[in-house]
């Protein structure tokens, strides 16, 4: 069967994924099951259209607890030049992957470096889909209140930083008290901050599917933490030499020691995505 007698495309395909959240979701957007355990579209449909399932069916199906990471690299390894440009490391391919990442969570997360240094909006405008809840992790609150995630209003922002030293009542000051879409979760101390503790922080308010996208500290924290179920790296066929750097964290002096978790790969344009799987989904 085929759509209007041509081949599902990439653009219906995503809209059917984006209905997906069970198995029942699956059959009832076409996509069967076969005998060797994987759903594939039950219709003509476009390469493009297959990928996306095989890209994306699994975290629609993770359940309504999922935290995933993304960053985007050059072949040696920083997400930024020396002077934090990253305008653009990654291809256009890649960028549509990462708001279709954000389209599936429930909350985009990133850093106060990462919300300072790049002022990004965090919103899903390179495909279809809905704008998760923005969350800004700011310890010491310094993220300037100019920053696009406190005032373009496009989508809600969760301002979470520390108690004491003076910040939280400026910050609480800032926001009003919630208007304009900015919430502000105080947070005890800095153990409230480690990963594991911010993935029960966030579940219990409701948004337990999450991305985690920036920047490389941040990221690499949640990683060494063992608090993702996975993480996507794309890596550009660029060289920089020298730069802010991707993942960082405590590794091992013997190779047999290093991390080799289950790998898919893809291309996005002239892009390799790497996908790890790390958890359960």
């Amino acid at each position: 069967m085929s759509v209007h007698g041509t081949s599902l495309t990439e653009e219906q395909a995503w809209e059917l994924l984006l209905g997906v959240r069970s198995e029942a979701d699956a059959e009832a957007a076409g996509l069967v099951l076969g005998r060797d355990g994987v759903r594939r579209w039950s219709q003509d449909a476009s390469p493009e259209a297959e990928a996306l399932a095989d890209l994306y069916l699994p975290l629609c199906l993770a359940g309504p607890r999922l935290t995933v990471a993304q960053l985007g690299q050059s072949v040696d390894g920083f997400i930024a030049t020396r002077t934090g440009d990253a305008d653009f490391v990654t291809g256009e391919e890649d960028r549509r992957h990462l708001h279709r990442l954000r389209a599936l969570a429930d909350a985009v997360v990133v850093g106060a470096g990462t919300a300072v240094s790049d002022d990004p909006q965090l919103t899903v405008r390179a495909c279809a889909g809905t704008n998760p809840v923005r969350v800004v992790l700011d310890p010491r609150g310094r993220v300037p209140l100019e920053r696009k995630v406190f005032t373009d209003g496009s989508a809600p922002t969760l301002w979470v930083v520390g108690a004491g030293g003076g910040h939280e009542k400026r910050v609480r000051d800032s926001v009003g008290g919630g208007s304009g879409g900015v919430d502000v979760l105080t947070l005890p101390d800095d153990d409230a901050f480690a990963p594991r503790r911010l993935v029960e922080t966030l579940a219990s308010r409701g948004l337990g599917r999450m991305l985690i996208e920036g920047g490389g500290v941040t990221v690499s924290r949640f990683l060494h933490e063992q608090a993702l179920d996975r993480l996507y790296v794309t890596v550009a066929p660029v060289l920089l030499g020298d730069g802010v750097p991707g993942l960082r964290f405590a590794g091992t002096s013997v190779m047999r020691e290093a991390l080799r978790p289950p790998t898919r790969r893809a291309m996005l344009g002239e892009d390799t995505l790497f996908e790890f799987g790390l958890g359960t989904p």
